[in-house]
């Protein structure tokens, strides 16, 4: 093991629906922390979190890296024993800065990012309190509110509103007359459009509703809204910036998951075309959500803009954004000027900050 490289431990998998997505991302990251610009500064000490919550590193951690989480690994996994978070105490002298790449709960919502801060070694992407903002849509949704940034109309509900059927036609009644069809109903705490419904009447609501609950207990109804789905990536800890902006299109309903991760279902433009005022305020707004819910390092900011009424709406913000080879975030970046090798340097360099 080279001294004077940083050790940079890249921890991927996780428990969590959006496991697979996590691992193609992780496989994106380590190959550019091991590209050619980066292999003098950098050794990667990779981690995967299986499913199940264990912990694996060496040959294991490699092959799923690059072939995939593959039956004859998840056989392998009953007989071989996992370091578990013994992982900490063996390798915790060798990893210079933590590289989680755990999209969704368990990964993205502050969980590992308290463990990280435990080790006292610097760690790639938001602390605590952004990671758990930011995956949380309801808490997200009320503080954009508290400092006034424009959002979708939306309703925020626990799975009791609707379990007896009188809440749950009550919840319906409330659904029609505030929001009306068609609505987007989201878990609260999960991201790639899993769990996620655009119900166009009553029936529909109600599977979606049930749908939500099988993935959390808060739940998030919006108002859809008819317009461009624009992103914005941000960068930087003590000093953010915002990239240039990128319009996602596709030819499905909406983006859901089959279309998010499927080649040639989606495509983005980018720089979008819109006018170069949007394109500033989407900057100046996605800076702005950030600061609000402390996100820093690395981040995602969407919106939805209606050209005919030249209004834009904040949807969200990924404190943990997707790095797969159609994910937008370093795709704005390269656009912005920053190649994806360069990129993953900075997030490392920025990590110490």
């Amino acid at each position: 093991m080279n001294k004077s490289l940083t050790k940079v431990g890249v921890v991927f998998g996780g428990v969590s629906s959006e496991h697979n997505v996590s691992i193609k991302s992780a496989k994106t990251i380590v190959s550019a922390l091991r590209g050619i610009s980066n292999k003098n500064k950098f050794e990667v000490i990779n981690t995967y979190i299986d499913k199940k919550g264990r912990w694996w590193t060496g040959a294991i951690a490699e092959e799923v890296l690059n072939k995939g989480l593959l039956k004859e690994l998840e056989e392998r996994f009953q007989a071989d024993d996992p370091i578990g978070l013994k992982i900490l105490n063996k390798d915790l002298a060798l990893v210079d800065i933590w590289f989680p790449v755990l999209h969704g709960p368990n990964g993205e919502d502050g969980s590992i990012q308290g463990l990280f801060q435990l080790t006292g070694k610097p760690f790639v992407g938001s602390g605590i309190l952004g990671s758990a903002i930011g995956m949380d849509k309801i808490a997200m949704k009320t503080i954009f509110t508290s400092v006034g940034l424009p959002q979708a109309p939306y309703l925020a509900i626990t799975d009791n509103d609707f379990l007896d059927k009188e809440k749950h036609v009550e919840l319906i009644t409330q659904i029609e007359s505030s929001l009306g069809y068609p609505c987007f109903i989201k878990p609260a705490n999960l991201g790639s459009s899993l769990g996620i419904t655009k119900a166009y009447s009553s029936q529909e609501a109600s599977l979606g509703l049930k749908l939500a609950a099988t993935f959390d207990k808060r739940i998030v109804i919006e108002k859809s809204i008819k317009g461009k789905e624009l992103e914005c990536a941000v960068l930087g800890k003590k000093n953010l910036k915002a990239s240039t902006v990128g319009e996602v299109s596709f030819g499905s309903d909406w983006y859901d998951y089959e279309t998010k991760y499927s080649t040639g279902l989606s495509k983005a433009l980018i720089p979008a075309p819109i006018p170069e005022k949007i394109v500033t305020k989407v900057q100046e707004l996605s800076l702005l959500a950030c600061k609000a819910i402390s996100a820093e390092g690395l981040a995602r900011v969407d919106f939805f803009f209606n050209e005919k009424e030249n209004q834009l709406w904040v949807n969200e913000i990924n404190t943990l954004p997707g790095f797969t080879k159609q994910s937008m975030y370093p795709m704005l970046w390269k656009e912005s000027g920053i190649n994806l090798d360069e990129l993953v340097a900075i997030l490392v360099e920025t990590a110490k900050e």
